[in-house]
């Protein structure tokens, strides 16, 4: 419930951020105001003693958030895609914030599994191990099936996470009111966006339901995909606060002596990784969004296994295509066409120079092609493209930024198996392929075919909307004209007498 009892949190967390030197980074890293740095300064300094000194071997923001509990760590991952606020300095560091964290036992995540399920977990698992893996949200264990004897992975929520999270979010608004109240100047950082954001993001990911969901969908998705595997959902022993997958066994991607060892081509991994995530994103615009090094294992057939969806992103098909053009675009080093695909797509306003912003392009992309073969970055790329865009007045579009900060996540990986790969090469085939299939005559069929799709179904109401149309049409014309008029013009009467009188009261108080 929020409300003043939530000061005191506010308090403790003002003197952790203080404690531990966080403060003054948050607030540069935001370009916070005077106001809003003197009252957060008043709220932290005094109380300073009394914040959580936090593991010293870290840097100072990842420290506090983890001194200051789940919620806070879950704050910091979801803030770390999104460099468009927080900047990406701050991004970088909050993008290795650890989500370890003490698990809790094995009877408890039992004695929830038989709630939830309405049915004796010993009934469902034959064995049931220890916690594996423990995060802010949810903890991870080894199971076997009693019917099959086959293995799975069963993620059960924290006891009582809903509530502790419920409350620190409470919590997060009253600061963000108490920000926007002290400094109007500060309502630019967008601070209740971001709050809502982060309960929309948590919300989600307490409902294991939406995540069993992500891992369905985006299984069908890539059923076909070779090389690649999503573990699948085990419906029947799933429910809100559990969730039960095939258990993926493999090395880490992170390991490279494992790898080594086990025979597998790091090089062929690195390229097969980023060709999987940009098909992702543009054939089916679903996309794992937390593709490190963490989250995904090698088999020891050489296939890919994606685990933990609680983060996925979605980008619609006219996006999609706009996205493949610009940079397809840069692949040719075709600055006109990219800018005349952000006019195109309305991302840049129209009154803006176009030949300017197609030289802002250029000086973009020459540095980046200037460079060694195994030095170019696709993530460097998109992220001096959002830089200039917004220069010329582009909004910020959340579902490219969580592409760009995947794009960022999975270069990272493909670069630490082959620190020499080029990632325009072995991206090129894949944005080609999809500008054959989506850009051209195959997909003006494509479009037509689904809007006869859309026509058919409404087909049987066509008649009745036609004729609703001509009705209303007709009932315009034949309005009486000297009415309407006089109606118009009395509307027109009282704006002018309600403007001018509030005109007359401002000139007067100054």
């Amino acid at each position: 419930m929020r409300g003043p009892h939530n000061i005191w949190r506010l308090v403790r967390t003002g003197a952790t951020l203080e404690r531990t030197g966080a403060m003054r980074v948050v607030l540069d890293a935001f370009d916070a105001p005077r106001p809003l740095r003197m009252a957060a300064r008043v709220l932290g300094w005094p109380f300073k003693p009394l914040g959580h000194e936090g593991d010293m071997s870290m840097p100072s923001v990842t420290r506090a958030l983890s001194a200051l509990g789940p919620a806070y760590i879950k704050f910091g991952q979801i803030l770390s895609t999104r460099p468009d606020l927080v900047g990406n300095d701050l991004a970088n560091q909050l993008r290795v914030l650890q989500d370890k964290l003490p698990p809790f036992s094995r009877e408890e995540a039992l004695a929830a599994v038989s709630r939830e399920l309405e049915m004796p977990a010993d009934e469902l698992f034959s064995e049931f191990s220890e916690p594996i893996a423990a995060a802010s949200i949810a903890q991870v264990h080894r199971a076997t099936l009693a019917e099959t004897g086959e293995t799975v992975a069963v993620k059960v929520l924290r006891p009582g996470v809903e509530r502790a999270f419920r409350k620190d979010i409470d919590a997060f608004y009253l600061a963000a009111n108490s920000i926007e109240l002290l400094s109007p100047s500060s309502r630019r950082l967008r601070p209740l966006d971001v709050i809502q954001h982060f309960e929309g993001v948590v919300m989600g990911e307490l409902d294991l339901r939406l995540e069993a969901a992500s891992a369905s969908q985006f299984a069908s998705n890539t059923a076909d995909d070779e090389g690649f595997r999503v573990p699948a959902v085990r419906w029947f022993s799933s429910a809100r606060r559990v969730m039960t997958l095939d258990w993926a066994e493999g090395v880490p991607m992170g390991d490279n002596a494992a790898l080594d060892a086990a025979d597998h081509d790091r090089a062929e991994l690195s390229e097969r990784v980023l060709q999987l995530f940009l098909k992702h994103a543009l054939r089916d615009g679903f996309f794992h969004a937390d593709m490190h090094q963490g989250n995904l294992k090698v088999a020891a057939n050489g296939d890919i296994i994606a685990i933990d969806f609680g983060i996925m992103g979605h980008i619609d098909e006219y996006t999609r295509r706009v996205y493949a053009e610009i940079l397809y675009g840069f692949i040719r080093r075709d600055y006109e066409r990219v800018a005349e695909v952000h006019f195109e797509a309305g991302y840049v306003p129209a009154d803006r120079d176009r030949d300017e912003f197609a030289r802002a392009l250029r000086a973009v992309g020459e540095p980046i092609f200037g460079m060694d073969a195994t030095r170019i970055s696709m993530a460097r790329l998109l992220a001096y493209l959002f830089e200039v865009t917004e220069r010329f007045g582009m909004e910020t579009r959340t579902e490219l930024i969580l592409l760009q900060r995947t794009m960022v996540v999975v270069e990272g990986v493909a670069r630490s198996l082959n620190p020499r790969m080029n990632i325009w090469s072995v991206a090129q085939p894949v944005v080609e392929d999809y500008i054959r299939n989506s850009i051209g005559p195959k997909a003006v069929l494509h479009d037509l075919r689904e809007t006869a799709k859309v026509l058919s179904r409404f087909g049987p109401r066509l008649p009745s909307i036609v004729e609703d149309l001509l009705i209303m049409q007709s009932r315009t014309q034949t309005r009486d004209t000297g009415s309407w008029w006089r109606w118009r013009l009395g509307w027109t009467t009282l704006g002018l007498c309600i403007g001018g009188a509030l005109g007359a009261g401002i000139v007067g108080l100054f």
